[in-house]
Parts: C-alpha cells; sequence; structure tokens
C-alpha cells in the first residue's frame, strides 16, 4: 500500500481530510451564464473556464457545477453521453441504454473493491451502454428496474456512508454515463469531504469527458478488448478500440486511474497481450487489475470461445505477462 501512495496521492490526501475533492472546489469556482444563452456559448464558457478555474473561499451563487449540469441536461434532450450518440430526447423515450429517468439497482458498502478503495460506497445504476453478451450483472444492466431517488436524499445517504466508514463513492452500473445529469445534481446537494470514482466501460463522449473534468477523483475503468471485432460480437459496439483509447488518455491526464482487464477464455492473444501492451506504452504510471472471475452468464453459453469458465493457466499467463512489462498490479 505504501508504493501505491505515490501514483495515487490526491486520492490519499483526500482520504487524509489533506486536501478536498474536485468535486467541492467545482462548487467554489464562480462564473456567470444565463439559461438563455445557446449551448454552443455555454460550452465556449465551459471550455474557457476549464483552461484556468479559479476556486474561491466561498460558494459563489452560480458556480462551475451549475453550468455542467446545465450543459448535461441539454445533453438528456438530445443524447449523446456514449458514443452511440442515439440523439433521443430521454425526458421521453429511454435510450440504447434502457435508460431515461435514473433508476438505483442497489446501493451499500462494497467490500469486494481494490485494496485502496474499501470500503466502498457504492451505487448501481440499472442500465448500461454496453450489451454484453457474458454479463455477470446483467439482472440490472440490460433493464431498466431499480428506484428513483431525489438527488438531496441520495447525498444525505453518502454524508450517512462516510460516517460510518466509507472511503469514497463508487458510481457504477450497468454504467453510470447515461446518468451523468443525476450524479451531478446528487453532488450539487453534497458537502461530504470524500473522494468519487467514476466506475465505467470508458464509452463515453467527448462531450461527457469534457463533462467528467474537474469532477471526479478517480477513474476506475473497465479496458475489455484487444480490437473492434471482438468488441462488435461480444458487447455490439462499434469503433471500441479508439473510443475507449481516447477516453482512458483523457481520464489518465485529468486524474488518477485504476484499469480493470477482466481476461476472457481464448482472447489472450486478441485481447489481454494488446491491452496491456497499450496500457504499458500510453498510462504507463496506472495501476492494473487483472481480473480473474469470468465465468459463463446471461448468453454468454451460446459463444464457443467464452462459454466455459477461465482457467488458472489462462490467467496465470496473463498474469505473467503483465508482470513482464512491469506494470504496476493491484
Amino acid at each position: 500500500m505504501n508504493n501505491i501512495r505515490y501514483i495515487y496521492p490526491k486520492y490519499f490526501n483526500i482520504l487524509e481530510e489533506n486536501g478536498i475533492p474536485q468535486f467541492l472546489a467545482c462548487k467554489n469556482i464562480p462564473i456567470n451564464f444565463n439559461k438563455s444563452d445557446s449551448t454552443v456559448n455555454l460550452w465556449k464558457k465551459h471550455q474557457k473556464i476549464m483552461k484556468n478555474p479559479t476556486v474561491f473561499d466561498t460558494v459563489p451563487e452560480i458556480s462551475l457545477l451549475d453550468l455542467k449540469i446545465e450543459l448535461s441536461d441539454r445533453i438528456f434532450q438530445n443524447c449523446i453521453f456514449c458514443e452511440r450518440r442515439c440523439h433521443i430526447d430521454r425526458r421521453k423515450n429511454a435510450g440504447n441504454c434502457n435508460v431515461n429517468k435514473a433508476k438505483i439497482a442497489s446501493e451499500f458498502v462494497h467490500m469486494g473493491e481494490e485494496e485502496l478503495l474499501i470500503p466502498s460506497y457504492t451505487i448501481f445504476f440499472s442500465g448500461c451502454t454496453f450489451h454484453c453478451v457474458f454479463c455477470q450483472n446483467w439482472d440490472i444492466s440490460q433493464t431498466n428496474n431499480g428506484v428513483t431517488i431525489s438527488p438531496k436524499i441520495l447525498a444525505e445517504f453518502i454524508r450517512k456512508r462516510k460516517n460510518q466508514g466509507a472511503k469514497n463513492i463508487n458510481w457504477v452500473g450497468g454504467d453510470p454515463t447515461s446518468n451523468l445529469p443525476f450524479i451531478l445534481k446528487v453532488l450539487k446537494e453534497c458537502d461530504v469531504n470524500i473522494s468519487q470514482v467514476w466506475n465505467s466501460n470508458m464509452y463515453c463522449s467527448t462531450e461527457t469527458m469534457d463533462l467528467l473534468k474537474g469532477m471526479f477523483d478517480l477513474f476506475l475503468t473497465d479496458f475489455k478488448y484487444g480490437n473492434d471485432k471482438c468488441a462488435k460480437r461480444l458487447s455490439k459496439v462499434n469503433n471500441y478500440m479508439e473510443i475507449v483509447k481516447r477516453n482512458h488518455k483523457i481520464a489518465y491526464n485529468q486524474s488518477e486511474i485504476i484499469i480493470r482487464h477482466l481476461v476472457l477464455p481464448n482472447h489472450i492473444e486478441c485481447c489481454t497481450k494488446p491491452i496491456l501492451h497499450w496500457i504499458k506504452n500510453n498510462t504507463p504510471n496506472a495501476a492494473v487489475n487483472i481480473m480473474s472471475q469470468y465465468h459463463p452468464e446471461y448468453h454468454a453459453n451460446e459463444y464457443e470461445d467464452i462459454a466455459k469458465p477461465l482457467s488458472r493457466e489462462e490467467y496465470s499467463k496473463a498474469k505473467e505477462f503483465a508482470e513482464k512489462l512491469n506494470l504496476f498490479l493491484v
């Protein structure tokens, strides 16, 4: 754990009350805008202030977070939160992700995350921007089941969980991307000094990545595939490599990051090795979690290559390859 402090100094500073999370700083950055302003002008203001944000000692009447909320509400009406870019008015209909209003499938203090994160207050949303044929959370990711809750009430839950010992707030799913407007509104109501974790498949649009900047202290990412063919066949997404590589670079440059890779049976050569090579060359100071818990779920039995659990030998091969690259493993 001592070595990992050098990779995640900001996260540990917040944990030890020697720093504040980015969302609290964002609330103290003043900006002027009107809801009558065009979306183009709002994005220009957002881009300008993000280049040189000035954090005040007191909360202004209108803050950068208010601007992010306004922009996210506009995207919600013509949805481009993920790179499927459905352009659906989600006030009226769900997108490809099966999400219109944010619904929470479960929330609890999670003890099964990476060591530096636990205990982690984990908020699982229904719906997902992917349709993985092997999804182990398919009962929530591929449905719109769950409960609606007000941002103010969830902010109070966060306060209680922090008092119970939670080290961070872990926004996940499914995937949190479709629920960004709701999440920002929760953080508007929240005044707790606690790190925010964006736990995502990283198929976010560039607009979403811009809104995440200055809000989330740690990206807990999922790098699934080493090529577009596997991504299309097993998760039903296009242009996977271009989008996910781009977003990992953005996350790496704007925050701290842990990269997860779930090893799939028969996918060492086509996926695991290319991913680990890419991490070594592009995000060398990111910690990597080589995950072994794959087992056939959902529709996996219909796909011969992933119809069996991951073997111990394949996992060992993946981990040994990561070690040869001198990646920092957690």
